[in-house]
């Protein structure tokens, strides 16, 4: 079993079926076996760039990802902390709390981003 970390990039991805995820980490993110999780700043995210009309997504991911088998990842107060003390490698707010959460709790980041890498954090490709 395995603990993943979706990269909002890849959960768009998977949502969309969009064939830029690769079917690695397709395969992945489909095994029942493994655990998937999807923080709440993929959440604000998402929201944000649908507010700006960046993006067509459910207003309510909720019972999109429950439908999916995904599960909820809350930003707690650690993970703030942990994302702020992070060296600036990457300056995206939403993509260090994802680092800090992936760190903090032992998940796999699946992304295509790699920036992460110099975190230490450990990923997964999401174009393979």
């Amino acid at each position: 079993m395995r603990r993943l970390l979706l990269d909002t990039h890849v959960l768009i991805w998977w949502l969309a079926d969009d064939p830029h995820l690769g079917p690695r980490a397709r395969a992945m993110i489909a095994d029942e076996r493994n655990e998937v999780y999807v923080s709440a700043a993929t959440a604000w995210e998402i929201s944000i760039k649908r507010a700006l009309g960046k993006l067509d997504m459910p207003e309510d991911l909720g019972p999109v990802l429950e439908e999916e088998g995904f599960e909820t990842l809350p930003i707690a107060f650690f993970h703030g902390e942990q994302a702020g003390r992070l060296p600036p490698h990457h300056r995206d707010p939403f993509d260090r709390m994802l680092i800090a959460q992936a760190q903090a709790e032992g998940l796999e980041l699946v992304t295509s981003d790699g920036a992460f890498a110099a975190y230490g954090v450990r990923t997964i490709d999401a174009t393979h």
